[in-house]
């Protein structure tokens, strides 16, 4: 992902941290992919003693706000979409969320983008 992600290409931004998770905004990417330094901090709660500035294997880009979703999406409810579209097609069928191993970046399709900010309009 960190060499897929380019200035300008919108992100959601997904609160996973807390009682209810799910998408809450939209954010865009301002600065491209560069090593995270929070890893060579011995400080820093991310620090990761076995990464090498030499050879770094945390990398972080930069975003800036866009905008507050209307209506927050729940997990529950892309799970419901995805669960609805893997058995009967639909363009949540492989969402990334639901397909890979955990990750805290994932693609997002541009077919799964725009169903995805559909359900903006719903009320959940």
């Amino acid at each position: 992902m960190k060499d897929q992600m380019k200035v300008e290409h919108k992100v959601f931004f997904y609160h996973s941290n807390c009682k209810i998770p799910g998408i809450a905004g939209i954010c865009e990417v301002v600065k491209e992919s560069y090593p995270d330094h929070t890893a060579f901090d011995k400080k820093d709660p991310h620090y990761d003693k076995s990464s090498d500035p030499a050879n770094p294997k945390w990398f972080m880009v930069d975003v800036k706000y866009i905008r507050t979703l209307n209506n927050f999406i729940p997990l529950s409810l892309l799970k419901e979409y995805h669960f609805k579209h893997k058995a009967n097609g639909g363009p949540l069928k492989n969402l990334a969320l639901f397909c890979q191993a955990r990750l805290s970046v994932q693609p997002v399709s541009q077919e799964e983008w725009d169903f995805i900010m559909t359900l903006e309009k719903k009320e959940t």
